[in-house]
């Protein structure tokens, strides 16, 4: 039987759900699509909120020849095939055939080079799909002819929104009695991922036996999930779910569940570049300046498995992550940034002392820019107390030290250097 996501994929903007950002009324993919006029874009998201969907939605809405690739399965020979059928397909005053790629974070640098020409002359319309960071894996002159749009996990009315459809609509369910008692477990575990809240309902369902009331409950989920661990996950790995459970292992310094955790992403298949990308998060949120050599360790760790892949990629993975979770943990940087930003939104554009100011011309050093700023190379240990902070700031405190030796040193010297002001 095709599954329930499958069934319920929706055909058209008005049954989609989610995204009103972007396809809510007066929204920018709405009002392109309704005009006609559809620029090749990006959609960077989380699994399970609409990409693939939205795609197929646009394609079927201006009538156009569609063509999908999947990252995954096609080189750069399927690439330039599709190009030529689709350069095929112009016709005057006609739309330009849209080219969907399916995960293309995965798509080579030769394979992206190969779309430019077809998406700067316009024989193709290219939308793409990916979970990852299109700033980091899409070549920079095809990004440059691409908007990106960001699609979010779909919040807990979505979700629920989509379960009545799922019950009222369904071809199957619709001819089924299905009792709903409670959805926090259903919604926990689906993530903001529409295909897991699906695929977990039906999972529920067909366990079920005919002429039994479907029952959707917190502990019958919760079964029916731990007897199949693996059945709601599009990959049969709980990507997302592993990766948090992998960072949280280091966090917790136990070096056996990271590697535990890693192991698992390591079977499933799981890109490396996008394990080591979060080594490089946990190492600056996680361990910060209690050791400031994992971020050195971590970012090498990117270098290193670009350059190798799988299967030797493992190697340098897990010796970081086992130093990663067996160093000091500090988030004093982390909390100091966010308490950083807070204050920002909360006061607004201060004014910037004067003596802090850049004076590169005379009528900005007549208005006093720069004067009376202090350089602290001048001074004893390159240090010269002056104001820094805009005058309305002058008590705050952003960075307040971890108790770790490396910060016990650092908050010592700054209290030498501020008198009183990095007292506890």
């Amino acid at each position: 039987m095709t599954p329930l996501a499958e069934r319920l994929r929706p055909r058209t903007l008005d049954e989609y759900i989610g995204q009103k950002h972007l396809v809510g009324p007066n929204a920018v993919l709405r009002g392109m699509i309704e005009s006609g006029h559809v620029t090749s874009f990006i959609l960077w998201g989380p699994p399970g909120v609409g990409k693939t969907t939205l795609a197929k939605i646009i394609a079927n809405r201006l009538d156009t020849p569609f063509y999908t690739l999947s990252a995954v399965t096609s080189g750069v020979k399927e690439v330039r095939e599709v190009i030529e059928s689709a350069r095929k397909q112009q016709f005057f005053g006609k739309v330009s055939p849209i080219l969907f790629i399916d995960e293309i974070h995965r798509f080579s640098k030769s394979q992206q080079d190969s779309l430019l020409s077809a998406v700067e002359s316009g024989v193709v319309t290219l939308i793409g799909a990916t979970t990852e960071n299109p700033s980091f894996e899409v070549i920079r002159p095809l990004l440059s002819r691409c908007q990106v749009y960001v699609l979010q996990s779909l919040k807990p009315e979505d979700l629920l929104q989509l379960l009545q459809r799922a019950i009222s609509e369904d071809i199957y369910l619709s001819q089924r009695k299905v009792e709903v008692n409670e959805t926090d477990a259903l919604l926990r575990y689906s993530g903001g991922d529409a295909r897991k809240l699906l695929n977990i309902v039906d999972l529920v369902a067909n366990a079920t036996p005919e002429g039994e009331t479907i029952v959707i409950s917190n502990d019958i989920v919760t079964e029916r999930l731990q007897q199949n661990p693996m059945a709601y996950d599009k990959d049969g790995e709980m990507h997302y779910d592993i990766i948090s459970a992998y960072i949280k292992s280091i966090r917790g310094s136990d070096p056996d569940a990271a590697l535990y955790w890693l192991a698992r992403m390591v079977e499933g298949g799981e890109d490396p570049k996008f394990i080591a990308r979060r080594l490089i998060i946990s190492a600056a949120e996680d361990i910060g300046l209690a050791n400031p050599n994992a971020l050195l360790l971590a970012n090498a760790t990117f270098d290193a498995v670009q350059k190798i892949g799988w299967p030797e990629g493992r190697i340098p993975l897990a010796e970081a992550t086992v130093y990663l979770a067996t160093s000091p943990k500090s988030n004093s940087a982390y909390k100091g940034i966010d308490g950083a930003i807070a204050e920002v939104k909360r006061s607004g554009n201060l004014p910037i002392p004067l003596h802090l100011r850049n004076a590169p011309t005379e009528l900005m050093k007549q208005l006093g820019y720069h004067e009376g700023y202090v350089y602290p190379h001048d001074y004893p240990e390159h240090f010269a107390a002056q104001q820094y902070l805009p005058e309305a700031l002058q008590e705050s405190r952003f960075w307040m030290p971890a108790d770790n030796a490396a910060e016990a040193k650092l908050r010592e010297r700054m209290q030498r250097f501020w008198k009183g002001r990095f007292e506890e």
